[in-house]
């Protein structure tokens, strides 16, 4: 049974940082690809992150850009994403997903595994 367990999330001002983490376990993680999506109350699922199965690859939403920074420890089964000077607008319940592949994955439909998600919260 494959888990995807988030943690890190929390109420944060704006400008502060925060580091979410994702454990996997069920799986063979140097197997799959891995991201993070995002939901806003009343918005569509965003992508935010994702990294392909050695980490040598790694892609962005356009939002986030040169502010969070994905990473993963193989050895560890852990994923992980970096968020520096957070906004508002960042508020979201965060998901961890996985895809049985070797390859970068930008779109939420590709996505088999997702976590239960973890909220962040920024306020002003």
């Amino acid at each position: 049974q494959v888990q995807l367990v988030e943690s890190g999330g929390g109420l944060v001002q704006a400008g502060d940082s925060l580091r979410l983490s994702c454990i996997a376990s069920g799986l063979t993680f140097t197997h799959h690809g891995m991201g993070w999506f995002r939901q806003a109350p009343g918005k569509e699922r965003e992508f935010v992150a994702a990294i392909n199965y050695n980490g040598v690859s790694t892609g962005y939403g356009d939002s986030v850009k040169d502010r969070f920074t994905i990473s993963r420890d193989n050895n560890k089964k852990t994923l992980s994403l970096q968020m520096n000077n957070l906004k508002p607008e960042d508020t979201a319940v965060y998901y961890c997903v996985a895809k049985y592949t070797r390859q970068l994955v930008t779109t939420s439909g590709e996505y088999r595994y997702w976590g239960q998600g973890t909220q962040v919260n920024v306020s002003l």
